[in-house]
Parts: structure tokens; sequence; C-alpha cells
């Protein structure tokens, strides 16, 4: 998992991938920490933390979309499939070194934290439980990009593929709003990412929201292996 790890986070910085990711990540959140807290003279950062969660929407899956595409058109999938190290090791690999990309760039918010700090009073332990929640919720994401990037060698389609998905997941409180079933309202407001995060966003650390965004990130990493398992003996 090392080898693949170190040779896929080379990968993102011998590309323009990781650069075009942290800058686009830092300008959008650095204009709404400019207008919301420096100019608006607030130590609240949960509007920051807000617009994070629809960055990663668009830009967890163009940081995923060659993880596995890239791979399948090149034809070096065939030895990866073949090469003396599991499949999960793989999968793992490629998903830490995606969401150490992700961590880069969230890191960003502490920054922020000790601008703040010289002009008033920052909520240290609120800003660290919406890290740890943007953390969650784009690891579940990463997986999910990375779950679409192994189902094509169309870059293109893995990224349109994974954004489309993930706004799915985003509409899921506005579908829930509109049945009238009540099991099934129930059931979407439960696999909703963004009512779940919201909460992490107010200060309210949930510890079932935790454990669905971690059950997420398991799933569709175990969806992963399990299509390469089936190529694998195809």
């Amino acid at each position: 998992m090392g080898a693949i790890y170190r040779r896929e986070i080379g990968a993102f910085f011998s590309s323009s991938i990781a650069y075009v990711f942290l800058a686009v990540f830092y300008v959008i959140t650095g204009f709404f920490f400019a207008m919301d807290n420096l100019a608006a003279g607030s130590a609240n950062l949960s509007s920051v933390f807000s617009t994070m969660f629809m960055i990663c929407i668009f830009l967890v899956p163009i940081l995923t979309m060659r993880l596995f595409s890239e791979e399948k058109k090149q034809k070096t999938e065939q030895g990866l499939l073949t090469a003396p190290v599991s499949l999960t090791s793989i999968v793992l690999g490629k998903y830490f070194a995606a969401l150490t990309m992700l961590l880069i760039g969230v890191s960003i918010v502490f920054i922020y934290g000790v601008i703040l700090s010289i002009f008033g009073t920052v909520a240290w332990m609120t800003l660290i439980s919406n890290y740890l929640a943007i953390l969650l919720v784009g690891g579940a994401f990463i997986a999910v990009g990375l779950f679409i990037s192994s189902l094509t060698e169309n870059q293109l389609g893995a990224a349109v593929g994974g954004i489309v998905c993930l706004l799915l997941f985003f509409l899921v409180d506005t579908l829930a709003a509109r049945v009238s079933v009540p099991w099934l309202q129930e059931l979407l407001y439960y696999l909703s990412f963004y009512s779940r995060y919201y909460e992490f966003t107010c200060g309210i650390f949930n510890l079932s929201s935790v454990l669905f965004f971690i059950s997420t990130t398991v799933l569709f990493n175990f969806f992963t292996v399990r299509v390469f398992e089936k190529r694998r003996w195809s």
C-alpha cells in the first residue's frame, strides 16, 4: 500500500491536478473567509466550512477521476491486478493519496483561525470539530469518486459521474421534503449528507453521523475492491 500511496502522491504533484485543486480550493475558501469573517468582523467559520462542503462536491471527483480510469486507458491496469499486492492495498493506497490532498487543502482553516485569533476569540474546539467533519465528508466523497473512476477509462466521464452522484447525495434533503410517504421521507433524511454535516457546523457532535460517513467510506471502497476482484478473475 505504501508504494501505491507514494506513487499516487508523486503523480498528483508531477501533473497539474494537485496545483489546480489546491489553488481553486484556497481561492474560493479565501474569498468567503474574507467576506464572511474579515469584512464582517466575525470569528464564526461555519460559513467557510459550509462552502467547503460544496467545493468538495465539485473538486473531489476531479481529484479522483484519474486514479483508476487512467490505469485502464494506459493499459497499466493489468500490471496492478497481477502485482504481488492485495487489491485492498491498491484501493487504499490510492484512497489515502487523495485523502492526503484533501487534508492539505482543508488544513488552511487553521491559518484562518490564527488570523482571527489576532482580532478576537476563536472557538478552537468548534473549529476542530468542523475540521474533522469536513475530513469525514470528504473521505466519503473520495470513496465514491474512486468507485466511479473504477468503472470507466474516460477521466472526464469519471469526473462528471462523480459530480452527478455527489450532487444527488446533496439533493436528498430537497427530495425528502417533497415525498409524502413517511417511511421513505425518514429514510431519505437518514441518508442526507448535508444535514449530517450541517450539525457539525453548528457545533453539534453526533456520533451516529461520524459512523455514517465512515460506513459510507468503507462501503464504497469495498465496492471498488469488488470491481477489481471481478476483473482479476474474468
